[in-house]
């Protein structure tokens, strides 16, 4: 007579499930951490599951959510936050679960002000299965652009901490926003920070646009040997992968570029059509097959 195995209750399967989904953030979260140790790398910024899916195919090595790509996709501007904190988190998990590529959320200021809530909210965007995040000091606010020194490092504390009680060694990406808020004198204020940032707990630091090679390399030393992210919003004549790379840079990211360079694509065809009655622009199209077939591979 066949034994009859007992039925697994939901709390197994669910056990199970977490698991199972902690093994594979885990994994990506090594592999993440890899990335870091040597060598160069671009960060791509997918905008929702399908950009992310086609950046996967074409070999790219780690994805990073956008604030801004995200923001302009739902018809929204890139304030702070872009979008309020559950449809974030939503869209985080979303870009973590499309593909086994780590993923780096751009976790904006973390929906807090005080190092109580970054914490919490740091743990809840854990939960989506990324393998890194950033917190940046940007307040939002234009009379007070920037965090208090003491302030924004004890926000990057307070988000070092409660990635270590988590057991999940995330990559924790600590980021002065000096250049976009238009500090004065943007260099030394993000030199003074990065650095506090990185004795603060995080491990990879980041100044979205510092463009000089000079500073760049700076900025490269004075937190060695944590690396270094750098932006890359457009074209430039003297910063390729392979500068930065000599610079010793770590990591490229290129923010919301990706999604405006779409964005561009889209808008002068409709002005096209709408200025012309005809279809012409529909030239430049990505022909329907190479598209559909990537996503076929996923079915």
């Amino acid at each position: 007579m066949p034994k009859i195995r007992p039925r697994r209750s939901a709390r197994f399967i669910l056990d199970r499930e977490m698991n199972d989904g902690n093994s594979a953030q885990l994994s990506a979260v090594t592999r993440f951490r890899e990335l870091h140790e040597s060598g160069c790398f671009v960060l791509p910024n997918p905008w929702d599951i399908g950009t992310a899916v086609y950046l996967h195919h074409l070999g790219f090595q780690a994805l990073a959510t956008t604030s801004a790509g995200v923001a302009f996709a739902r018809g929204r501007p890139d304030t702070r936050p872009a979008l309020p904190l559950d449809e974030m988190l939503t869209h985080i998990r979303e870009v973590a679960a499309a593909t086994p590529l780590p993923v780096n959320a751009d976790f904006q200021s973390g929906y807090a002000d005080e190092p109580e809530g970054v914490a919490a909210n740091v743990t809840l965007c854990l939960a989506t299965g990324v393998a890194g995040l950033s917190i940046e000091d940007n307040t939002g606010h234009a009379a007070s652009p920037l965090y208090e020194a003491s302030l924004a490092i004890e926000r990057i504390r307070a988000a070092r901490q409660a990635i270590d009680a988590s057991g999940i060694p995330i990559v924790l990406t600590g980021r002065c926003e000096a250049w976009l808020v238009g500090e004065p004198d943007p260099f030394r204020v993000a030199l003074e920070r990065l650095v506090a940032y990185a004795e603060a707990g995080a491990d990879c630091l980041y100044a979205p646009g510092v463009r000089e090679p000079d500073e760049i390399a700076e900025i490269v030393k004075a937190v060695s040997p944590k690396p270094v992210n750098v932006l890359m919003p457009g074209p430039s004549a003297i910063l390729s992968v392979s500068r930065l790379a000599d610079l010793g840079v770590r990591r490229v990211s290129v923010g919301s570029a990706m999604a405006r360079v779409a964005w561009g694509a889209f808008i002068r065809s409709a002005r096209s059509i709408a200025a012309t009655g005809t279809f012409d622009s529909f030239a430049d199209a990505v022909p329907f097959a190479e598209i559909n077939d990537v996503f076929g591979q996923r079915s």
